[in-house]
């Protein structure tokens, strides 16, 4: 690449926040920035032009999913991505190792950010049957969708991610929870290292392979739990790769299931060895507080469902906290969902409209109020940019949160 992949901006002073730009094939990426999901390469129930005109800079989908619907040939036949699913501007795919695990224990798209609990290394959600099992060379994993039996290794993920083209991929790793034991998660930061290694020798062999496709960036993953000195062990471990082509991962994802009480805790030991010259990504975040906290220990971009996901529920988020749009309260409400905000839904339509969709169960609804959401997550995160850049970072978060979390509205 002619430029370099990530140029650092403003710092906040006294802590590892910062602002910077990412520089991929298809865009810049202003960060800190909010990465909205489309797992199966739409963010459900809104056009990929809609997302654009929300501030969406840049669109995650989900290897697992795409590979076993529609395949990952199918997407690199359209082009890739971007073109498959007419999004123009920067993409990413996770690797798979999330869903594979997840899923095959039976918690489906959430894992718990509390440990408080028995801790087992057979941890399956009740009346689930185990789909996924793990070695040291990868995962054997029953599809959700037919009971068909799939394999993943670090090869293969690299092989899928390569096919459906996205500017942004992950490494292989292995996700461990909350109620794992010690020493399994000491096992499982070992192996995930190890697949690290072979995920960037597939990388750069299939970088080669592919020149006709733009580079993609790959980023490594840190797993290690709660545990400090596992977090740095992987941290530095992930920074001590090299290919044979004498370069490392281009950014870090920060992954794993976080205690939502010492999350700034874990994302500060990560970024306190990982080189600050590359980005860096937490996966799974959204809400305002874990935003703030996240930004002000060094995270540059985040990705989660939830605000799309909860608005199919009727959950609605607003600059005085969440509620439930389909409560009897908003029956004959005619305002919009929030004064201050400047999206399509906000503008056009107001409370009771959407409590009649939802009552209804109008598809409208879904399309509306996740518009609302989005908007609202990634406004939110345009505006702590702006005020790191502003010098004004903590009014802002003090303002916000205070705000938001006033009183309890869900």
């Amino acid at each position: 690449m002619s430029q370099p992949f990530f140029t650092l901006g403003t710092r906040l002073p006294g802590r590892l926040g910062r602002t910077g730009t990412i520089h991929t094939p298809h865009g810049e990426i202003q960060t800190p920035a909010f990465i909205a999901v489309g797992t199966n390469a739409t963010v459900k129930a809104v056009l990929p032009e809609t997302m654009k005109e929300l501030g969406t800079q840049a669109v995650l989908a989900n290897a697992y999913h795409l590979y076993l619907q529609p395949g990952p040939d199918i997407v690199d036949g359209a082009g890739g991505l971007g073109r498959f699913m007419n999004w123009p501007g920067p993409t990413f795919t996770d690797s798979g190792g999330f869903q594979v695990m997840s899923l095959g224990v039976g918690f489906k798209k959430v894992l718990s950010m509390d440990s408080v609990g028995v801790q087992s290394d057979d941890v399956i959600a009740v009346g689930k049957e185990r789909l996924a099992h793990v070695d040291d060379d990868g995962v054997t994993f029953k599809s959700h969708r037919d009971g068909s039996r799939h394999r993943f290794t670090p090869e293969i993920s690299m092989s899928i991610q390569h096919r459906l083209g996205a500017d942004i991929i992950f490494a292989f790793d292995e996700l461990t929870t909350l109620f794992n034991t010690r020493g399994y998660q000491e096992e499982s930061v070992e192996r995930t290292q190890a697949w690290a290694v072979r995920c960037i020798a597939e990388h750069e062999r299939l970088t080669a392979e592919r020149s006709h496709r733009p580079y993609q960036a790959l980023f490594g993953v840190v797993q290690g739990a709660q545990y400090e000195d596992l977090r740095r062990q992987a941290c530095r471990g992930l920074e001590s790769i090299v290919g044979e082509s004498g370069t490392g991962f281009d950014g870090y994802g920060i992954g794993g299931a976080l205690e939502k009480q010492n999350l700034g805790t874990i994302v500060r030991w990560c970024n306190e060895e990982l080189p600050e010259h590359k980005p860096r990504h937490l996966l799974g975040i959204s809400e305002p507080d874990d935003l703030f906290v996240a930004i002000e220990n060094g995270a540059d971009t985040f990705d989660c469902v939830n605000p799309s996901r909860v608005a199919r529920n009727a959950a609605i988020y607003t600059t005085t906290g969440r509620f439930n749009i389909n409560t009897s309260r908003f029956r004959r409400d005619y305002n919009p969902i929030d004064d201050e905000c400047d999206c399509y839904t906000c503008k056009n339509y107001s409370r009771a409209y959407l409590h009649h969709l939802f009552k209804s169960k109008e598809m409208l609804s879904s399309t509306l109020a996740t518009i609302h959401n989005e908007r609202f997550t990634i406004r939110l995160v345009d505006r702590i940019r702006e005020s790191i850049e502003g010098g004004y970072f903590d009014d802002l978060k003090s303002e916000t949160l205070g705000r938001f979390y006033a009183t309890s509205r869900v």
